[in-house]
């Protein structure tokens, strides 16, 4: 039996079902069926900005200015962080200047564009919630209203990518 440590949260019926589906060499074809667009084109640190400067754009024009958003490296998706969201305060001369930055884990340059765009939804989103709680959802599902359903597919992908199954149950 596999650990499931990305689908920890989610109900012993639907991990029994994940594990019968890796068991059966068929999680990477699930995978592939429902997002057969393997990879987006959203490669640079310049194309993530306007990218996500465009979600912000359409979805919540009051929010704060994004003064960065770049892919890190350093991003460790094991401590469960996919994205971040900071406030960097820097004084320059005598004023205190906060600027905003996302960090989108680099290991999502591979990822299928909806994953990306599940990601960059819930980082702007903690502009104007800081909190994962029920507001902080919603407007997660403003944004981007098959949002719960990609977040569990993309803890999928996550554990297919950890697994490291066989490239031709991806493809398959």
């Amino acid at each position: 039996m596999v650990d499931l440590k990305f689908l920890r949260a989610y109900s012993p019926t639907l991990q029994q079902e994940v594990q019968l589906l890796i068991a059966q060499g068929k999680l990477g074809t699930y995978l592939n069926t429902r997002y057969p667009q393997a990879t987006h084109t959203v490669q640079t640190d310049k194309a993530l900005y306007q990218f996500t400067n465009q979600l912000k754009q359409d979805f919540l024009k009051n929010a704060p200015a994004i003064d960065k958003v770049c892919y890190d490296s350093k991003l460790d998706v094991i401590h469960h962080a996919l994205g971040l969201h900071t406030a960097v305060s820097r004084v320059q001369g005598s004023k205190l200047k906060a600027k905003k930055e996302i960090r989108i884990a680099s290991l999502f340059k591979e990822a299928a564009p909806e994953f990306l765009t599940m990601i960059v939804a819930h980082e702007i989103a903690h502009l104007k919630e800081p909190q994962h709680n029920k507001a902080f959802y919603q407007l997660c599902q403003h944004i981007e209203p098959n949002y719960h359903q990609l977040e569990f597919d993309l803890r999928l992908w996550l554990t297919f990518k950890e697994l490291k199954l066989p490239k031709q149950q991806a493809q398959s």
